[in-house]
């Protein structure tokens, strides 16, 4: 399997450009392939029998669905799965999750661990366990590390652009300023991308849940905090200094309180995971968790039921300016808060319909998210599957 890993990274020209097309895609039709490339259907043919002649391109035998017009589905393409694998890290406050896929896009492995609930462990020994985990995820799979040609590393911090730096943090205050994809890379000597966690979770929805045939997605992450992601036109998009979607961070309030990131009245002040949960522990000593909400308001708790609806009411509030600006066909909603569905959505979709223009309400579908506690994970492999190669030397 190395010879063929190493094969991706040598290709040249059209060849490339295909290789490339099927990673970030996965099993695609020629004509989608001809699409996305700007190659005649012709040349994609050529290209594809040259790559499937090397190894590097299987045609599994599925088809996509028939268009609009009716006609003969077409036969998708894929990566061979003996062409390499990636892997994607999910880092938060108090776990550690990792994925393995191959180039077809299929998840062939997975694996998760629980940090202490007591003190807050290092970033070196939080790293350490990553790569444990990698490693072990990557052996079940019945693959080595030589085969992996990337892995992805999601963090709840902000990502400055280009750099690969974490900035301020307070969820993960230790790491600001670490090189995370440094540190990693240097104990599993593998390239490493390092993301927000929001922006992997908008990844992993756009790729294989929620959020797929999205042209202009917006996905949420509700969970302590609120953070959120855009991809638009199968992009991820970060902005200039990579806070491009930061919603939670939305002032509803300029005389409110002082929000952890130094501004006032916030959405996270109000809707956020922490402000819930100190909201309903002060007379309710037994909620002292997000799990302990989500489980109250599944088990038809009214106080809690009602706290969440408000809380959706206020995202609808502050999601209706961003569908103003963006325009989107969705929205995802994902994250830990998310699993209280209509409770939540519901007047968050009301709110949302008072505090938009009627046609973009109209064009928008607002969704929950399908992935739940593996999107950010399995959107660290979505950004490697979505990197183009490493150009041959």
């Amino acid at each position: 399997m190395t010879d063929q890993v190493s094969g991706v990274t040598a290709l040249g020209g059209n060849q490339r450009r295909l290789a490339d097309a099927l990673r970030a895609m996965g099993p695609s039709t020629r004509a989608d392939l001809a699409s996305a490339t700007g190659l005649s259907r012709a040349t994609v043919s050529t290209t594809l029998s040259d790559l499937a002649d090397i190894g590097l391109v299987v045609e599994p035998g599925g088809t996509a669905p028939a268009g609009p017009a009716g006609g003969r589905p077409a036969a998708v393409v894929q990566l061979a799965p003996g062409a390499g694998v990636v892997a994607g890290v999910d880092i938060g406050r108090r776990h550690v999750n990792v994925a393995v896929a191959d180039l077809a896009h299929t998840v062939i492995a997975e694996r998760g661990e629980r940090l202490a609930p007591d003190g807050e462990p290092t970033a070196e020994l939080t790293l350490d366990l990553a790569a444990s985990l990698v490693v072990s995820a990557v052996e079940e799979s019945g693959h080595r590390l030589s085969d992996v040609i990337g892995v992805g590393l999601g963090l709840p911090a902000p990502v400055v652009s280009g750099t690969g730096l974490l900035g301020a943090s307070n969820i993960l205050p230790a790491w600001a300023g670490l090189a995370p994809s440094l540190e990693l890379g240097r104990r599993l000597q593998l390239p490493v991308h390092v993301e927000n966690d929001a922006n992997l979770g908008a990844l992993s929805e756009h790729t294989w849940g929620a959020g797929r045939g999205s042209e202009a997605l917006v996905y949420l992450k509700l969970g302590t905090g609120i953070g959120g992601g855009l991809v638009i036109d199968g992009r991820l998009f970060r902005g200039i200094s990579g806070t491009a979607g930061e919603i939670g961070h939305l002032s509803l309030d300029a005389a409110g309180d002082v929000c952890r990131c130094g501004n006032r009245g916030c959405l996270e002040l109000v809707a956020g995971g922490a402000a819930l949960v100190s909201v309903l522990g002060r007379g309710r000593p037994e909620v002292r968790s997000l799990a302990d909400v989500v489980r109250l308001v599944a088990e038809g708790d009214a106080p809690c039921r009602r706290i969440v609806a408000d809380a959706g009411s206020a995202i609808g509030i502050a999601l209706g300016g961003l569908v103003n600006l963006i325009n989107p066909d969705r929205v995802v909603v994902g994250g830990e808060l998310a699993a209280t569905g209509r409770v939540l959505l519901d007047p968050l979709r009301h709110a949302l319909g008072r505090s938009a223009v009627p046609s973009a309400v109209e064009a928008v579908d607002v969704v929950q998210g399908t992935l739940g506690g593996r999107a950010e994970a399995l959107g660290a492999v979505a950004l490697v599957l979505r990197e183009p190669s490493p150009a041959a030397h």
